[in-house]
Formats: C-alpha cells, sequence, structure tokens
C-alpha cells in the first residue's frame, strides 16, 4: 500500500468521500475499491486516510474514531439541572472539546469541500447510520441529504464491490432518526439523574465521586440488587436426602430415592429403618431414545453467552474480539439480533473454503462430500443483518489468542448448523428395597451428529450405568441419609445478567454489555459472580424511592419499543421525546426536594466503599477494627490506621511509602500472617509489602515502609 504524508494532492470534480467508522475497515475498503489494489495512504494534519481509484474517480476512503459528535447543554454549568436543552458538538471531556477530534473534523472539513459525491459506509445499524449521519451533516456542511449508503454485512471482497455498485440512492434515515432518538432519550436520562445524584453526594460529602445512573442502568442494577436482597434474606431449609450404595457385579452405584428429600429428620430415620436388611430388586427399566436438534445460529447475546462459559470471555470483550475479526473480514458483522442465515450467504461456498482450514478441514470436507449446504434457522430476525457465520476469508497471519479462540467458535458452530440431529438415551432403573423405591439414572449418546462437528464446545452430560435386568436382585451395602439446606438463588455472571436484560427488552445488543461495564466502573457492583455494593445496594433504593420511572422495567422495554417502532416510521422522534421529558421532569423535581436525604444517604455508602477500598484486614493489635489506609490531614502523608481509634481508642499506625500506588492484598504474610499490601512506584519493581515493622521477612529482604 503506497503513502503519502503532507499536503493532500489536488481533489478532481469526480472526487467521492467515503465515511468509514473505523481505520482498519477504511483500509479493507480502500483495498478492495481500488482498480489495482494498491491504494495509496495519504494524510491531511492529523487525519490519515485512503486514496483509491475506480472508473475514473478518486475515491477518498475516510476513517473515524466512531462518534466524534455527542450531546451537550446549550446553556448551564455542570453543577445545574434539570437540562432539556441540547446540541450536537465535537466530542470532548469535561465540557472541553477534544483537540484530536476538531483536529480531524477540521481536515474531514476541507476534504468534503471538493468533494462531489457522498457515501456512508459505516456500519450498517443504528450507531453506524447515526455516526455517518453527524459526519456528513456538521464535518461535510450539510452533505446527509446528497449522500448515498453502503450497506454491508461482511467486508470481504465480494460484499464491499456488491455494496457500493449498488448504493442505496439516500441515507438510512429511518435508522438515523432512531439512533438519534436513543441517544436523546438517553442523554435526558443520564446528564440530568447522575447530575442529581453526583451533586446531592456533593454538598453532604463534600467530596466528588462519579455517580451516574440511567434509563437502562436503573433496571440492570435493580437486578442485582434484587437478586442482592434475596440472598441476603435468604433462610435455608433443612431436608434429608436418602440414598442405597448397591453393588452390581462387583461395582457400587449409588441410587436415590424416588420421592426425592424428606423434610424432617423423623421421616428419613424411618425410611432408614424400613429399608435395612433388605436387598434390591430391580423392578422396572423405562429405556427412552430421543433427538437434539443442532443450535442455533449466534447472534450476538448467544455468542456472548458461549463465549463467558467455554473462554471465560466478558460480554465486552467478547464484542471487541469479534468487531477485530469482522473488521479481518473474517465473519459477518456481529452486532446483530438475528438467529437466521439467509439464501443470499453461499454456505456451500464458504463450507468449500473452510476445507481449507487445517482444524476443520475434513469436517468441512464432509459437509461438502454429503452436499449439506442448508443449515437450520433460529427463530429470532434482524432486518439489518444475519446471524453471525464465518465469511470464508481464511486467516492470511497468526491471529493472537482470543481472535483464535473466537474463531475457531464461530467456525465450529457454523459447520454444526449443517448436521444432523444427534441422538440420545436415557435410562431409568427402579430398585425396590422394602417398601421404598429408589432408583438410578443413566444417559449416552448413541449418535454425534451436529455435536461432533461441534467438539470441544459440545457438552456432554453421559453417565453410565452397568447392565441390569427386570427381577434381579442386588445388595445393598449401606443406606445413607444426608442432611442438607436449601440454597440462596444464584449470583448473576456477566452472561446471566445479559441474558436477562435481552429477555427483559431493556437495552441494545450493541450497549447491554457497555451498561454492565459502567456498573463495575461506577463501584455498584463486584466480583465475577456479582455482588451488589452498598453504593449499588444504596443507589438503587434511592432510585426506586424518590425516582421510580427509571427503575421500570416496564417504561424502559416500552421506550425501546418505540425507538424501534422509529426506524420503519411508526413513531416520530418529537412524540417519544415529548413523552419521556413528561415522565421525567416530576421525578427529578421529587429528586431536588429531597437532595439533602438522599446526600446523607450516598455520603454513608460512599464512605462505606472507600473504607472497603482501603481496607487492609483485621486489626492485629485489637482485634476489634480494622486496618485501613488513611492519609492524615495535617501532614498529607498515608499511613495504616485502626477504624477501632474513632470508638475504643486503638492506636495502631504503620507507615506506608508516600510516593507508590497501594493495593491492599487479599492475603497475609507467610511470616508472621499480618496484612499485606501490594506497592508499585516508578523506582522499583512492583512488591509485597507487609505492614508489619517486626516481621522476620523484613531481616532478609530488606522491605522498609
Amino acid at each position: 500500500m503506497n503513502s503519502r504524508s503532507g499536503k493532500a494532492a489536488a481533489l478532481d470534480s469526480d472526487s467521492v468521500l467515503i465515511v468509514a467508522e473505523k481505520p482498519d475497515a477504511a483500509r479493507r475498503i480502500a483495498l478492495v475499491l481500488d482498480e489495482n489494489e494498491k491504494p495509496s495512504k495519504e494524510s491531511l494534519g492529523a487525519l490519515s486516510y485512503y486514496r483509491s481509484v475506480r472508473s475514473g474517480k478518486n475515491l477518498l476512503i475516510v476513517p473515524v474514531l466512531g462518534h466524534m459528535y455527542t450531546l451537550v447543554p446549550r446553556e448551564g454549568g455542570r453543577q445545574h439541572y434539570p437540562v432539556f436543552d441540547c446540541a450536537w458538538s465535537p466530542k470532548g471531556l469535561i465540557g472541553k472539546v477534544d483537540e484530536r477530534v476538531r483536529a480531524l473534523i477540521r481536515e474531514i472539513e476541507h476534504l468534503a469541500s471538493e468533494a462531489k459525491e457522498f457515501v456512508n459506509a459505516c456500519d450498517y445499524d443504528v450507531e453506524g447510520s447515526l455516526i455517518g449521519y453527524t459526519i456528513l451533516k456538521f464535518a461535510c456542511q450539510g452533505k446527509d441529504p446528497i449522500a448515498k449508503r453502503m450497506k454491508l454485512s461482511t467486508l470481504t471482497k465480494k460484499e464491499i464491490l456488491e455494496a457500493f455498485n449498488s448504493s442505496m440512492s439516500a441515507l438510512d434515515f429511518g435508522l438515523i432518526e432512531a439512533g438519534e432518538t436513543r441517544h436523546l432519550v438517553d442523554w435526558l436520562y443520564g446528564i440530568n439523574l447522575s447530575r442529581a445524584l453526583t451533586l446531592a453526594a456533593l454538598r453532604s460529602w463534600k467530596r466528588y465521586a462519579t455517580l451516574s445512573i440511567g434509563r437502562v442502568q436503573g433496571p440492570t442494577l435493580g437486578f442485582v440488587s434484587d437478586r442482592e436482597g434475596e440472598i441476603l434474606s435468604f433462610v435455608p431449609q433443612v431436608f434429608w436426602e436418602l440414598k442405597a450404595r448397591i453393588s452390581v457385579d462387583g461395582q457400587a452405584v449409588m441410587a436415590e430415592l424416588c420421592k426425592g428429600r424428606i423434610d424432617t429428620m423423623h421421616d428419613a430415620e424411618n425410611t432408614v429403618q424400613e429399608c435395612l436388611g433388605h436387598e434390591g430388586l430391580v423392578s422396572g427399566i423405562e429405556v427412552k431414545r430421543y433427538s437434539q436438534e443442532p443450535l442455533k445460529p449466534f447472534d450476538l447475546g448467544t455468542l456472548q453467552a458461549e463465549a463467558y462459559r467455554i473462554f471465560g470471555f466478558l460480554p465486552s470483550r467478547s464484542l471487541r474480539v469479534a468487531e477485530r475479526l469482522y473488521l479481518s473480514a473474517l465473519i459477518s458483522y456481529p452486532r446483530t439480533s438475528s438467529q437466521k442465515i439467509p439464501d443470499s450467504v453461499d454456505c456451500e461456498s464458504i463450507l468449500r473454503s473452510l476445507a481449507g482450514l487445517p482444524s476443520v478441514s475434513a469436517l468441512a470436507q464432509e459437509l461438502v462430500l454429503k452436499g449439506r449446504y442448508t443449515p437450520t434457522q433460529g427463530a429470532k430476525e434482524d432486518p439489518a443483518h444475519p446471524a453471525i457465520y464465518p465469511t470464508g476469508d481464511l486467516p492470511q497471519s497468526e491471529l493472537g489468542s482470543d481472535e483464535a479462540k473466537l474463531y475457531d467458535l464461530v467456525v465450529r458452530r457454523f459447520l454444526a448448523l449443517f448436521g444432523e440431529p444427534a441422538f440420545k438415551e436415557s435410562v431409568k432403573v427402579v430398585i425396590q428395597i422394602g417398601p421404598h423405591p429408589f432408583q438410578l439414572s443413566g444417559r449416552r449418546v448413541i449418535s454425534e451428529g451436529w455435536a461432533r462437528y461441534y467438539q470441544p464446545y459440545f457438552r456432554t452430560d453421559e453417565v453410565a450405568l452397568p447392565s441390569f435386568q427386570v427381577g434381579q436382585r442386588l445388595r445393598v451395602s449401606e443406606i445413607l441419609s444426608d442432611e442438607r439446606f436449601t440454597s440462596p438463588p444464584s449470583r448473576f455472571n456477566a452472561a446471566s445478567l445479559l441474558d436477562l436484560m435481552e429477555k427483559s427488552g431493556i437495552g441494545t445488543k450493541a450497549t447491554r454489555a457497555e451498561i454492565i461495564d459502567t456498573l463495575y466502573d461506577r463501584g455498584y457492583i463486584a466480583q465475577s459472580r456479582m455482588v451488589a455494593t452498598d453504593l449499588g445496594l444504596q443507589v438503587s433504593r434511592l432510585i426506586r424511592m424518590y425516582c421510580p420511572v427509571v427503575a421500570s422495567i416496564d417504561l424502559t422495554r416500552q421506550l425501546e419499543q418505540e425507538m424501534e417502532s422509529i426506524e420503519v416510521g411508526r413513531e416520530r422522534k418529537r412524540e417519544i421525546l415529548a413523552k419521556a421529558i413528561a415522565e421525567l421532569k416530576p421525578a427529578l423535581e421529587k429528586l431536588k426536594e429531597n437532595e439533602l436525604v438522599i446526600g446523607e444517604k450516598l455520603r454513608q455508602a460512599l464512605r462505606s466503599v472507600q473504607v472497603q477500598k482501603n481496607r487492609v484486614g483485621p486489626c492485629p493489635i485489637c482485634g476489634k477494627g480494622d486496618l485501613v489506609i488513611m492519609q492524615s490531614r495535617k501532614t498529607g502523608k498515608r499511613f495504616v490506621g485502626c477504624t477501632d481509634y474513632f470508638d475504643g481508642g486503638c492506636r495502631a499506625s504503620f507507615p506506608l511509602p508516600q510516593r507508590a500506588f497501594l493495593k491492599p492484598l487479599s492475603r497475609t504474610c507467610p511470616r508472621c500472617q499480618w496484612p499485606m499490601i501490594l506497592v508499585r512506584s516508578s523506582k522499583r519493581r512492583p512488591w509485597n509489602l507487609c505492614i508489619n515493622p517486626r516481621c522476620p521477612r523484613k531481616k532478609h529482604q530488606g522491605d522498609v515502609a
């Protein structure tokens, strides 16, 4: 690929400016559209772009950095709410325009001033349509009415050429209006509610803490908070399970009481007594055979859930990796809710191409030889994009670890779509012991079918049993009575929370993972098995008390449906915005009226979070308080002190390094069992510091505070 720096070459009257969403996408589009597949990479100030030549026209493929325009209040400072009037402005931080964004926009303006045709080639979804629209409208000085639209589901050569040659004659204004409405509604909720919480906390705590809540954050936090409440209030119930140890041809097996758990010790003991001394008699054998159809094609949600189950990838990580694979033209567009692969996708060609991939060559060739080219389809559809599938383009270089894993998962899922049903067999053996029947259950795979193509990701649940015959007598060596307790509800993980958000109809396929990340970033939830923090519980409680409209799943779902209706022209932006403001105004008034109470509750929660974050461990001096990292008001120096100082007067304190990053560790010193802290500084490698000044370890390692 040629490269040319400095001022852009003179533009002729046949120049076409094509807006791409990311640099990798721009490079790929430029490579395909150039007649010689040798586009030049050029620079204009801060902007790097590509120039391709096709049919006598100069194609200027300009990458943008995602959303380069954002919504900002037209007036009022950061400590003011409610605000309802906003405008699009170049993106920045804390009210200031990002200078790099400003420079890029300036250079795009220059290129646009001499171009005659304009095309939006950003991702074909709500966000991509809005990104391209704002660039064409603002940076290109109102070229949105005359611009065309390229619709891409993959970045393969074939599809890029088809999308360019048959570009839509106008922008997809339905998607644009839906995207703009979503941003406006989310901005109205987010800025007003976040400012209400942040200012209430600031005025009470006298310290600044970033707090946020929004239209989708509220219900999502509510899911985790409700589950936390169920777990904390859960009262375990005792019950008993009875099992019989039985010998079959020298093999010991454990049979379970058919009627399941027993609720009282008296009944459990009586049942054991009634079984003692009896041999087992096989009274029945039930064999069932059933088929299991292939799994459905991946949409984004099921891909994220499967990647979490198999690789432990958080949803946001899976999406980032999938987008990199898409930009490399290896898989189709990942932000889709479809579980269908349409006839327009040449599955035969893709399978023949995958036969050249060493890891699945034999499996792909087998499907080609069988002539199986019709994939299993799911129920969900997405009007913009098909389900996720491999394009057939093979990696030209070694993939990174994450990319290789996710690509292999997508490829094998695709192959499995063409497999035959799997057949399984379940066996239930009933063994009578005295007056009580016990049972054994077994399962086995008779024919793997599609599951063979999905290995090693297919979950098998086989349980092998010895052979039995009705009337067979068996020796019972032991009757066991196990005392058990009912379990509380399971905590959410990223995949299960994402699934609940999707089923509840809140958020979008593109934003749900970001919402979960935000809850972590704000300190509302913690750990992979999600725990709602004191701050998260308090924010959720306050929102439900003073602003229930934000916590409402039904209202959030309704707004999502209305914004989707905009895409097909059934709803209009003006009506939805008016409705959102009407719902929001009384809620904000109530928050203002109760600002002092809200601020005090948030102050307590923030202080608790800070203590937990800085907690080093239990105090080994008094045995009552906790050691936490503190800062002296007089000297500004950090030290470890005991919280019992304020209650019982424990004066334990220990010095710390002052110009370093400190993080409490969840383990103790192996020599003295005192708490330890991770220390990072620019002057030496990170080390683990035992806070005990008399630790024997320090004499040997030279650890000093």
